[in-house]
């Protein structure tokens, strides 16, 4: 499963993505083992140790290969299996990771199908106050969220160096306050449902290798002329406090949470000028969180892009020694919107 094998890899994907039935839980455990010890043994090149020696919050991108921002994903294994199939440059975008002139980076969020599974999440929370004696709406949201966090889990295993997935404020499956997250309802109370839904079936071990999975997630990339983070940074963050992220609740809060209009005037430009240098007028800062009509919208100046509409597959792909330009750049992914 984690042989980097493209056809392997798709074949993997379109039975995720087609299957009526949730994952098998014991391939699930064997998924999130080989992820864990992905994350805490990243390449120091590209994730900074912090001075515990585990990766910091900082992943830095290879700047020399074309790089696919891909905005949240909500549940939509369809995103994935288009997304890996997606032309460029003659080839697929798998198969030029597995080559190696391509990185795919993922802005975060992989549960909740929010709006567009709003219907069954209010029978999922009928299911849920009934103690789940009937569970078939909430097992329907979980394959798919399951499903797709399955085939971003074989990606970073295959693919350490070349595949990366930031975290995003819906990467709490625990539903906890503190350590930067905040527990999470919108259409019902989804943090709270998916929660118990781990407890009752797949079980405790699961939920806590879950949560470690989510808490080793790096906050921010940096690549070339660019930079990216699940949500706006509230304000400006040194290289340095990146790095040593971990039990930092105000500066992953920052990165996850802030919304349209939170952030302090100026962030934007000030982390661009820290992280690229004054030399690069034309970089720009992307992230998703809150949702856009189209292809994109610009805040800070222009400077800073939203690329998350729940309704489209989108991505941003940036080749390397120019700088990025949103009309040319981002586009439509052409595939099945499930």
């Amino acid at each position: 499963m984690f042989s980097g094998n493209p056809e392997e890899i798709r074949s993997v994907f379109r039975r995720l993505h087609n299957s009526e039935s949730l994952p098998d839980f014991t391939d699930l455990n064997r998924i999130l083992d080989a992820v864990n010890k992905t994350l805490s043994n990243e390449n120091p090149l590209i994730r900074p140790r912090d001075s515990s020696r585990e990766p910091g919050g900082l992943v830095l991108l290879n700047q020399n290969i074309t790089t696919v921002i891909v905005p949240d994903l909500h549940a939509r294994t369809g995103y994935i299996t288009s997304l890996i199939d997606l032309e460029i440059s003659g080839k697929s975008v798998l198969e030029r990771i597995a080559e190696g002139s391509l990185q795919v980076l993922c802005v975060g969020d992989g549960f909740h199908s929010e709006a567009r599974g709003a219907e069954r999440w209010r029978r999922a929370l009928k299911e849920y106050k009934g103690g789940f004696r009937r569970h078939k709406n909430m097992d329907e949201e979980m394959k798919e969220g399951l499903s797709l966090m399955a085939m971003v889990m074989i990606l970073k295993a295959s693919f350490p160096d070349g595949f990366h997935f930031l975290k995003g404020n819906h990467e709490n499956v625990a539903n906890e306050e503190g350590e930067g997250n905040r527990p999470f309802g919108k259409y019902a109370w989804e943090g709270q449902m998916v929660r118990d839904w781990f407890l009752e079936f797949p079980g405790e071990d699961m939920l806590k290798s879950w949560a470690d999975f989510e808490a080793a997630l790096p906050l921010l990339a940096v690549g070339n002329r660019f930079l990216v983070s699940h949500a706006e940074p509230r304000k400006f963050y040194s290289r340095e406090r990146l790095i040593e992220y971990r039990g930092d609740d105000e500066l992953i809060f920052d990165f996850i949470w802030t919304g349209n209009g939170e952030a302090e005037e100026g962030s934007v430009n000030l982390m661009l000028e820290h992280y690229l240098g004054t030399d690069s007028p034309g970089a720009l800062y992307f992230g998703g969180h809150r949702p856009v009509k189209g292809l994109y919208a610009l805040r800070a100046g222009n400077r800073y892009v939203q690329i998350h509409n729940p309704e489209r597959y989108i991505a941003a792909v940036l080749e390397s020694g120019r700088d990025p330009d949103p009309f040319r750049d981002i586009r439509s992914i052409e595939g099945e919107i499930s």
